[in-house]
Protein backbone atom coordinates (compact mmCIF):
# COMPACT_ATOMS: atom_id res chain seq x y z
CA UNK A 1 0.00 0.00 0.00
CA UNK A 2 1.86 3.29 -1.32
CA UNK A 3 1.17 6.42 0.93
CA UNK A 4 3.49 8.62 0.04
CA UNK A 5 2.50 11.53 -1.96
CA UNK A 6 -1.50 12.98 -2.39
CA UNK A 7 -4.57 11.24 -1.62
CA UNK A 8 -8.10 12.62 -2.37
CA UNK A 9 -10.81 11.87 0.15
CA UNK A 10 -13.30 12.25 -3.07
CA UNK A 11 -16.36 13.97 -2.38
CA UNK A 12 -19.63 12.43 -3.63
CA UNK A 13 -21.31 14.40 -7.15
CA UNK A 14 -25.08 14.41 -6.58
CA UNK A 15 -27.99 14.92 -9.67
CA UNK A 16 -30.64 17.43 -9.81
CA UNK A 17 -32.36 14.98 -7.45
CA UNK A 18 -29.98 14.40 -5.07
CA UNK A 19 -29.24 11.19 -6.48
CA UNK A 20 -24.97 9.53 -6.53
CA UNK A 21 -24.24 10.63 -10.00
CA UNK A 22 -22.22 7.63 -10.52
CA UNK A 23 -20.99 9.27 -14.34
CA UNK A 24 -19.83 12.20 -12.65
CA UNK A 25 -18.39 10.19 -9.65
CA UNK A 26 -16.10 8.22 -12.57
CA UNK A 27 -15.46 11.25 -14.23
CA UNK A 28 -13.81 12.95 -11.24
CA UNK A 29 -12.03 9.99 -10.57
CA UNK A 30 -10.25 9.85 -13.56
CA UNK A 31 -9.68 13.43 -13.52
CA UNK A 32 -7.60 13.14 -10.20
CA UNK A 33 -5.77 9.98 -11.62
CA UNK A 34 -4.68 11.73 -14.45
CA UNK A 35 -3.29 14.72 -12.58
CA UNK A 36 -1.09 11.98 -10.77
CA UNK A 37 -2.84 11.56 -7.16
CA UNK A 38 -1.00 8.81 -5.51
CA UNK A 39 -4.27 7.40 -4.17
CA UNK A 40 -8.35 7.86 -3.82
CA UNK A 41 -10.07 7.39 -0.31
CA UNK A 42 -13.82 6.40 -0.60
CA UNK A 43 -16.61 7.34 2.11
CA UNK A 44 -14.46 9.70 3.83
CA UNK A 45 -16.04 12.28 5.68
CA UNK A 46 -15.52 14.87 2.56
CA UNK A 47 -17.59 12.14 0.36
CA UNK A 48 -20.65 12.53 2.87
CA UNK A 49 -20.98 9.08 3.70
CA UNK A 50 -22.78 8.97 6.25
CA UNK A 51 -25.90 9.84 4.22
CA UNK A 52 -25.46 6.77 2.08
CA UNK A 53 -28.30 3.85 1.74
CA UNK A 54 -26.42 0.64 2.28
CA UNK A 55 -26.79 0.33 -1.94
CA UNK A 56 -25.17 3.74 -2.62
CA UNK A 57 -22.72 2.89 -0.59
CA UNK A 58 -21.88 -0.25 -3.06
CA UNK A 59 -22.23 2.21 -5.76
CA UNK A 60 -19.60 4.64 -4.90
CA UNK A 61 -17.32 2.05 -3.35
CA UNK A 62 -17.50 -0.34 -6.61
CA UNK A 63 -17.47 3.01 -9.14
CA UNK A 64 -13.62 4.62 -7.45
CA UNK A 65 -12.54 0.96 -7.47
CA UNK A 66 -13.01 0.65 -11.22
CA UNK A 67 -11.52 3.48 -12.15
CA UNK A 68 -8.58 3.12 -9.62
CA UNK A 69 -7.65 -0.51 -9.15
CA UNK A 70 -4.23 -0.68 -10.79
CA UNK A 71 -3.61 2.80 -11.48
CA UNK A 72 -3.55 4.33 -7.35
CA UNK A 73 -3.95 2.73 -3.74
CA UNK A 74 -7.67 2.44 -2.93
CA UNK A 75 -8.80 4.00 0.80
CA UNK A 76 -12.09 3.10 1.70
CA UNK A 77 -13.56 4.55 4.80
CA UNK A 78 -15.14 2.24 7.17
CA UNK A 79 -15.86 4.03 10.20
CA UNK A 80 -18.92 3.53 11.86
CA UNK A 81 -21.18 3.54 15.27
CA UNK A 82 -20.63 -0.52 15.61
CA UNK A 83 -16.81 -2.26 15.78
CA UNK A 84 -18.98 -5.09 13.70
CA UNK A 85 -20.54 -3.09 11.13
CA UNK A 86 -16.91 -1.65 10.26
CA UNK A 87 -15.46 -5.41 10.54
CA UNK A 88 -17.92 -6.30 8.10
CA UNK A 89 -17.03 -2.86 6.14
CA UNK A 90 -13.82 -4.30 5.74
CA UNK A 91 -14.88 -7.42 4.07
CA UNK A 92 -17.16 -5.39 1.73
CA UNK A 93 -13.47 -3.25 0.80
CA UNK A 94 -11.49 -6.48 0.20
CA UNK A 95 -13.79 -8.43 -2.36
CA UNK A 96 -13.56 -4.86 -4.02
CA UNK A 97 -10.43 -5.11 -4.45
CA UNK A 98 -9.50 -1.92 -2.06
CA UNK A 99 -5.61 -2.07 -1.08
CA UNK A 100 -6.37 -0.43 2.47
CA UNK A 101 -8.87 1.27 4.87
CA UNK A 102 -9.25 4.16 6.95
CA UNK A 103 -11.11 4.16 10.20
CA UNK A 104 -12.31 6.86 12.87
CA UNK A 105 -13.02 6.79 16.48
CA UNK A 106 -16.48 5.82 16.67
CA UNK A 107 -18.44 8.88 17.25
CA UNK A 108 -20.84 9.86 19.76
CA UNK A 109 -20.01 6.75 21.75
CA UNK A 110 -17.06 8.70 23.51
CA UNK A 111 -14.88 5.34 24.57
CA UNK A 112 -12.05 5.95 26.89
CA UNK A 113 -7.95 5.30 25.88
CA UNK A 114 -8.59 1.56 26.24
CA UNK A 115 -11.91 1.43 24.56
CA UNK A 116 -10.42 2.41 21.49
CA UNK A 117 -7.14 0.26 21.54
CA UNK A 118 -9.87 -2.52 21.75
CA UNK A 119 -11.84 -1.09 19.07
CA UNK A 120 -9.57 -0.50 16.56
CA UNK A 121 -7.18 -4.31 17.66
CA UNK A 122 -11.03 -5.87 17.11
CA UNK A 123 -11.08 -4.55 13.45
CA UNK A 124 -7.58 -4.91 12.63
CA UNK A 125 -7.44 -8.19 13.61
CA UNK A 126 -10.53 -9.16 11.66
CA UNK A 127 -9.10 -8.23 8.26
CA UNK A 128 -5.56 -8.68 6.54
CA UNK A 129 -5.87 -4.99 4.60
CA UNK A 130 -3.73 -2.44 6.40
CA UNK A 131 -5.26 -0.31 8.26
CA UNK A 132 -5.16 4.36 8.53
CA UNK A 133 -6.48 5.07 11.73
CA UNK A 134 -7.76 8.44 11.62
CA UNK A 135 -7.72 11.02 14.48
CA UNK A 136 -10.07 13.81 14.02
CA UNK A 137 -11.51 14.61 17.87
CA UNK A 138 -13.49 17.80 16.71
CA UNK A 139 -15.55 14.87 14.87
CA UNK A 140 -15.82 12.04 17.27
CA UNK A 141 -15.62 13.70 20.43
CA UNK A 142 -12.30 12.07 21.73
CA UNK A 143 -8.44 12.17 20.52
CA UNK A 144 -6.39 9.14 20.11
CA UNK A 145 -3.51 9.73 22.40
CA UNK A 146 0.16 9.11 22.24
CA UNK A 147 0.59 6.12 24.34
CA UNK A 148 -2.74 4.71 22.25
CA UNK A 149 -1.14 5.17 19.36
CA UNK A 150 2.21 3.59 20.35
CA UNK A 151 0.31 0.60 21.53
CA UNK A 152 -1.71 0.40 18.13
CA UNK A 153 1.40 1.30 16.03
CA UNK A 154 2.79 -2.31 17.20
CA UNK A 155 -0.14 -4.14 15.51
CA UNK A 156 0.87 -6.06 11.96
CA UNK A 157 -2.65 -4.29 10.53
CA UNK A 158 -2.09 -0.62 11.89
CA UNK A 159 -0.06 1.29 9.11
CA UNK A 160 -0.75 4.76 9.75
CA UNK A 161 -2.52 7.64 11.13
CA UNK A 162 -4.38 10.42 9.60
CA UNK A 163 -4.10 13.16 11.81
CA UNK A 164 -6.27 16.01 11.95
CA UNK A 165 -6.72 17.08 15.47
CA UNK A 166 -5.06 20.61 14.60
CA UNK A 167 -2.41 19.72 17.60
CA UNK A 168 1.01 19.78 15.42
CA UNK A 169 2.86 18.95 18.59
CA UNK A 170 0.78 15.90 18.86
CA UNK A 171 1.74 15.25 15.40
CA UNK A 172 5.52 15.74 15.79
CA UNK A 173 5.57 13.62 19.37
CA UNK A 174 4.48 10.61 16.34
CA UNK A 175 6.54 12.09 14.11
CA UNK A 176 9.87 12.02 16.07
CA UNK A 177 9.15 8.39 17.71
CA UNK A 178 9.55 7.20 14.30
CA UNK A 179 7.38 4.11 14.69
CA UNK A 180 8.67 0.54 13.27
CA UNK A 181 6.82 0.46 9.85
CA UNK A 182 4.09 3.21 10.07
CA UNK A 183 3.40 6.65 8.91
CA UNK A 184 1.91 9.98 10.23
CA UNK A 185 -0.02 10.94 7.48
CA UNK A 186 -0.95 15.25 7.50
CA UNK A 187 -4.69 15.57 7.94
CA UNK A 188 -4.83 19.16 8.31
CA UNK A 189 -5.04 21.12 5.33
CA UNK A 190 -3.22 23.93 6.80
CA UNK A 191 0.01 22.28 7.86
CA UNK A 192 1.28 20.16 5.35
CA UNK A 193 4.75 22.37 4.96
CA UNK A 194 5.12 21.47 8.62
CA UNK A 195 4.71 17.73 8.22
CA UNK A 196 6.48 17.52 5.55
CA UNK A 197 10.11 19.19 6.74
CA UNK A 198 9.67 16.62 9.91
CA UNK A 199 9.25 13.91 7.60
CA UNK A 200 5.69 12.86 7.32
CA UNK A 201 5.17 11.60 3.24
CA UNK A 202 1.77 11.88 3.16
CA UNK A 203 -1.06 14.07 2.86
CA UNK A 204 -5.12 12.65 2.98
CA UNK A 205 -7.03 16.20 2.31
CA UNK A 206 -10.33 17.37 1.35
CA UNK A 207 -8.68 20.16 -0.21
CA UNK A 208 -7.33 18.05 -2.91
CA UNK A 209 -10.67 18.23 -4.31
CA UNK A 210 -10.34 21.58 -5.09
CA UNK A 211 -5.98 21.85 -5.57
CA UNK A 212 -5.08 18.33 -7.23
CA UNK A 213 -2.47 19.21 -9.18
CA UNK A 214 -1.23 22.41 -6.61
CA UNK A 215 -1.11 19.53 -3.24
CA UNK A 216 0.80 17.40 -5.74
CA UNK A 217 3.21 20.44 -6.60
CA UNK A 218 3.73 21.06 -2.88
CA UNK A 219 4.64 17.59 -1.99
CA UNK A 220 6.95 17.21 -4.71
CA UNK A 221 8.35 20.46 -3.65
CA UNK A 222 8.77 19.56 -0.10
CA UNK A 223 10.05 15.68 -0.77
CA UNK A 224 13.00 17.98 -2.84
CA UNK A 225 13.82 20.31 0.06
CA UNK A 226 12.82 23.41 -2.83
CA UNK A 227 10.91 24.88 0.87
CA UNK A 228 11.13 28.16 -0.98
CA UNK A 229 8.52 26.48 -3.16
CA UNK A 230 6.58 24.88 -1.19
CA UNK A 231 5.82 27.56 0.83
CA UNK A 232 4.58 29.72 -2.13
CA UNK A 233 2.33 27.21 -3.14
CA UNK A 234 0.61 26.62 -0.24
CA UNK A 235 0.84 30.91 0.33
CA UNK A 236 -1.02 30.75 -3.00
CA UNK A 237 -3.54 28.05 -1.89
CA UNK A 238 -3.68 29.57 1.87
CA UNK A 239 -6.70 32.02 1.81
CA UNK A 240 -9.37 29.28 -0.16
CA UNK A 241 -7.66 26.40 2.60
CA UNK A 242 -8.10 28.85 5.43
CA UNK A 243 -12.07 29.25 4.69
CA UNK A 244 -12.66 25.94 4.45
CA UNK A 245 -11.25 24.81 7.81
CA UNK A 246 -13.08 27.99 9.17
CA UNK A 247 -16.44 26.34 8.54
CA UNK A 248 -18.88 24.86 5.57
CA UNK A 249 -15.75 22.32 4.57
CA UNK A 250 -17.79 19.93 3.02
CA UNK A 251 -19.82 22.80 0.96
CA UNK A 252 -16.68 24.53 -0.45
CA UNK A 253 -15.11 21.30 -0.92
CA UNK A 254 -17.90 21.02 -3.67
CA UNK A 255 -18.44 24.19 -4.49
CA UNK A 256 -14.44 24.75 -5.56
CA UNK A 257 -13.98 21.29 -7.09
CA UNK A 258 -11.10 21.43 -9.64
CA UNK A 259 -10.59 25.13 -8.63
CA UNK A 260 -14.45 25.79 -9.02
CA UNK A 261 -14.63 23.93 -13.04
CA UNK A 262 -16.28 20.67 -11.58
CA UNK A 263 -20.04 20.44 -11.00
CA UNK A 264 -20.65 18.38 -8.27
CA UNK A 265 -24.21 19.26 -7.56
CA UNK A 266 -25.34 19.88 -3.77
CA UNK A 267 -24.52 18.36 -0.16
CA UNK A 268 -27.23 16.25 1.52
CA UNK A 269 -29.19 17.33 4.94
CA UNK A 270 -27.76 17.50 7.75
CA UNK A 271 -25.69 19.94 5.39
CA UNK A 272 -26.97 23.15 4.14
CA UNK A 273 -26.12 24.57 0.71
CA UNK A 274 -23.88 27.83 0.53
CA UNK A 275 -26.15 31.19 -0.58
CA UNK A 276 -25.39 32.31 -3.65
CA UNK A 277 -23.07 35.23 -2.05
CA UNK A 278 -20.95 32.78 0.02
CA UNK A 279 -20.34 30.77 -3.36
CA UNK A 280 -19.32 33.28 -5.05
CA UNK A 281 -16.63 34.79 -1.93
CA UNK A 282 -15.54 31.56 -1.93
CA UNK A 283 -14.66 30.77 -5.62
CA UNK A 284 -13.41 34.67 -5.85
CA UNK A 285 -10.50 33.22 -3.81
CA UNK A 286 -9.40 30.02 -5.69
CA UNK A 287 -8.30 33.00 -8.76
Amino acid sequence: MNLNGILVPMITPFDENNEVDVDRLRELADTYIEKGVTGLVACGTTGEYYTFSEQERATVLQTIADAGKGKVTLIAGISDLSADTAVRRAKEAKALGYDGLMLSVPPYSLPDQEGIIAFFEHVASATDLPIIMYNFPARVGVDIEFDTVARLARHPNIKAIKESSGNFSHALRMLQANFDDFQVICGCDDQPVDYFFWGARSWIAGAANVFPQEQISLFNAAINADWDKAKQIMTAMYPAIHSMESGNYNQKAKVGCLRGAFNAGKVRLPLTNLSETEVQEFLALLK
